[in-house]
């Protein structure tokens, strides 16, 4: 057997088995959630590109795989003699990769436009029903029920119950305004798509699973983050407290929601940001020294 098929095997084990277990439950994702979401994001990447490189690795000469596996760790793209001199054996690995790659990316494309259609219909109703706010810079919509959300890409815009508006204070309807706009400055429901695109490809790995439940809840304490740089944390969590029942539309963000109690609990718990990422960096660092045998294994062996 060609033993650099080792490699990707072992990252596909790691981030997509090893990693999920040790950041799930961890106290430091929820306190660095940015953090957590770039480790959650680079797994769902690094398994993807180490599933598309289990096929080519078994169909390509241990040379070939050789110089493939010293090109990736080195991060060094092929020359253009190299690339002319692709074989046949090389140009069906590559089909394989590419093939294995369309199936995730196909996914996130269909959940992005799938996503985007609902959005633009909404938009369509939210012209005809809600009149627009300029000193909320913001839609609002006859409704009893308190309510606020946001719908993010090219119909972007923060939409406030007229329930909302009466229940809440100016304060609180500040930072209600404030975390929805993170949401669309941060252009999380791309975010969003790609957990969900990943989760449908690969629903019975623990990656998929885990990721695609922990995700939604920490891009939704990164806005409250962003939020915070604008208001104060009293006013942030009794505005989750009021809009917890409120509901929203489908490929929306709410500011309440069923993660509200969650969220208020750590907005009115303040904790230190350097000690979390440290231990967030520890814990990425001791799952990658788990690599490293098979890395120096198969860079040792002659082709």
């Amino acid at each position: 057997m060609n033993h650099h098929i080792l490699v990707p095997l072992g990252l596909a084990l790691l981030t997509g088995f090893l990693v999920p277990w040790l950041v799930a439950p961890a106290r430091w994702a929820q306190q660095a959630p940015r953090l957590a979401l770039a480790v959650w994001a680079a797994c769902g990447a690094v398994f993807t590109g180490a599933v598309a490189l289990l096929p080519a690795q078994l169909v390509l000469s241990k040379e070939s795989s050789h110089r493939l596996t010293d090109m990736a760790l080195t991060l060094r793209p092929p020359t253009p003699a190299q690339l002319s001199a692709v074989d046949g054996r090389e140009l069906l690995a590559l089909s394989l990769a590419l093939a294995v790659l369309s199936v995730p990316a196909a996914a996130y494309v269909r959940r992005l436009a799938r996503a985007r259609r609902v959005r633009v219909r909404h938009a369509g109703v939210l012209r005809l029903v809600g009149r627009y706010d300029p000193a909320l810079r913001a839609t609002v919509l006859d409704d009893e029920r308190p309510a606020v959300y946001c719908l993010p890409g090219r119909s972007r815009r923060v939409v406030v119950s007229s329930g909302a508006v009466d229940a809440l204070t100016p304060a609180q309807l500040a930072a209600a305004l404030a975390h929805e706009r993170a949401h669309i400055a941060g252009r999380h429901h791309l975010l969003v798509a790609a957990s969900e695109a990943f989760a449908a490809v690969f629903r019975h790995l623990p990656l998929a699973r885990r990721g695609g439940s922990a995700v939604p809840v920490l891009l939704e304490m990164a806005a409250d983050d962003r939020a915070l740089r604008r208001c104060t944390r009293d006013a942030l969590a009794t505005a989750l407290y009021a809009l917890a029942s409120g509901r929203a539309p489908r490929s929306a963000f709410a500011a309440g929601g069923p993660s509200a109690a969650l969220r208020m609990r750590r907005i009115l718990t303040p904790h230190s940001a350097g000690h979390p990422v440290l231990r967030g960096l520890f814990t990425i660092a001791s799952a990658g020294l788990a690599m490293a045998p098979l890395i120096f294994a198969c860079c040792s062996f002659p082709p």
